[in-house]
């Protein structure tokens, strides 16, 4: 699996978590709730953005390995 294939799932199954966050969201309307948010959903989604942008800079590195060394 290439650096973009996997940058692309860990962002797809991010977004369908937050999504199902959401949809739970509608009906879990406390302070727990909103904790949980900002302690772990938020953390994740701003994790998982500072990752994409590492693991596109990584995929470009190895591509001029990859041209350096044919």
């Amino acid at each position: 699996m290439s650096l973009n294939a996997s940058k692309s799932r860990l962002q797809s199954i991010t977004r369908d978590l937050l999504n199902q966050w959401h949809d739970t969201r509608d009906t879990w309307r406390d302070s727990k709730a909103r904790d949980f948010e900002v302690e772990f959903l938020d953390e994740l989604n701003s994790s998982v953005e500072h990752a994409a942008i590492v693991i596109s800079k990584l995929d470009e590195i190895v591509g001029r390995i990859r041209k350096d060394c044919e």
